[in-house]
């Protein structure tokens, strides 16, 4: 395996082969390169799928309101559906024994400012619930609680991206955020894992954004988090229960699905989850297509190398060469090409990944990867197909009679 003649003579065979080696390489590269590729691709859709549900928990109910698509007891089609702090208060308290946290949400965006810094942000009014339903990470200083939302507080718990905006490395805590010409009190800052769109949020209490900035009553948006002991059935039906008290709540017909919406997160993620599967099945099922492909080529190349060299094998016989060696050659000779090859694809479809893997965000790929063991699971498994497909040829060969050999065309 190690003798120096033998390398000798196989990498005297390849350069002397150029074109031999090169479309034996080829092949196997080019199989590696399109299976690396899909795969990183087949990676970044998991991401991206992944990345969409790692700023909420997943037992997470939406409840929003819309208008309603038909007439029904005295509503008209494209009435405004407006949900109050007594649509909360009802749901908090009817659905009492089977949630964990509920909060409401309004929305607005105003441009706050300090010293001379000066940005447009996000405004999230909720109830202290919303931590654990966001899953908000405080960094420094402390959430909003009850006695805020009761005395209306105007205080404000900002992102981290607004700290750096506002206060560069000065501590905001206890300093005072200009907003519509009203001070609010920086209590605390926070981090999220929903990324850099998460941390560019300030959150107050939601009765001060009502009593300073919108109707005393009117609010978004509900969301709630349910027993985490509850089985997926069970939370569909909580979901479908929610849906058709709210809709009986503002007489909106049954069938009218844009006046009351309402959102499991569980139902969607395990949506999701089955079409993420059936995507990156179908990736997977091309990239190994092209394995196959490439085993095929491999294979065929070398039952025709063999073939091509019965002479030269015949000459070696003559020579004294044994039949062990001569099929150690042409092995040996296929897995130097096949590892080549497979590595210069390997390097090629990684770097290609990483050359234009932020360009893919806005197809829905986020930051396309690929486990190197697995590209080299697929490159071993090329290797072997080429031994196999050399072997059995180069085996034939090497029983011939030299004599034979000499005469073959």
């Amino acid at each position: 395996m190690f003798n120096s003649d033998l390398w000798n003579e196989i990498f005297q065979s390849i350069n002397k082969n150029k074109l031999r080696s090169a479309l034996s390489g080829f092949t196997i590269l080019f199989a590696i390169l399109i299976f690396t590729l899909l795969s990183g691709i087949s990676n970044g859709l998991q991401n991206t799928f992944s990345e969409l549900f790692s700023n909420d928990n997943s037992n997470t109910i939406y409840i929003r309101s819309g208008k309603t698509s038909k007439p029904y007891k005295g509503n008209q089609t494209g009435k405004k559906i407006n949900f109050s702090n007594k649509d909360f208060d009802f749901a908090k308290k009817q659905y009492d024994n089977q949630i964990e946290y509920i909060t409401a949400r309004l929305y607005k965006n105003f441009n706050c400012s300090y010293k001379g810094n000066k940005n447009s942000y996000s405004i999230r009014a909720v109830h202290p619930d919303h931590q654990f339903i966001e899953s908000t990470n405080v960094t420094y200083g402390r959430y909003l609680n009850n006695n805020d939302i009761i005395t209306k507080q105007k205080y404000i718990v900002i992102g981290k991206l607004v700290v750096k905006d506002l206060f560069g490395n000065t501590d905001p805590i206890g300093k005072y955020v200009i907003m519509q010409g009203i001070s609010f009190l920086v209590i605390g800052t926070f981090e999220d894992d929903g990324g850099d769109n998460e941390e560019r949020i300030i959150y107050m209490p939601v009765s001060t954004a009502q009593s300073i900035f919108s109707n005393k009553e009117y609010i978004d948006e509900i969301r709630l988090t349910y027993d985490k002991s509850m089985n997926f059935n069970q939370t569909v039906a909580l979901t479908n229960r929610i849906t058709e008290d709210f809709k009986e709540r503002f007489s909106v017909a049954p069938d009218d699905q844009r006046a009351i919406r309402t959102r499991n997160y569980a139902e969607t993620r395990k949506q999701t989850s089955q079409m993420s599967f059936v995507i990156g099945l179908l990736v997977i099922f091309i990239g190994f297509g092209s394995l196959v492909a490439g085993i095929v080529g491999i294979s065929n190349i070398m039952v025709y190398i063999v073939k091509e060299r019965t002479k030269e094998l015949g000459i070696r016989k003559v020579l004294g060469a044994k039949p062990k060696s001569i099929i150690s050659l042409i092995l040996i000779e296929c897995i130097v090409i096949t590892s080549i090859a497979g590595y210069v694809g390997m390097l090629l479809g990684i770097g290609t990944l990483s050359l234009i893997g932020n360009k893919l965000n806005d197809y829905f790929i986020t930051d396309p990867s690929v486990s190197t063991s697995m590209i080299i699971s697929a490159m071993i498994t090329l290797i072997i197909a080429g031994c196999i497909a050399g072997y059995l040829p180069a085996r034939k060969a090497a029983k011939i009679k030299p004599i034979v050999a000499l005469r073959n065309d």
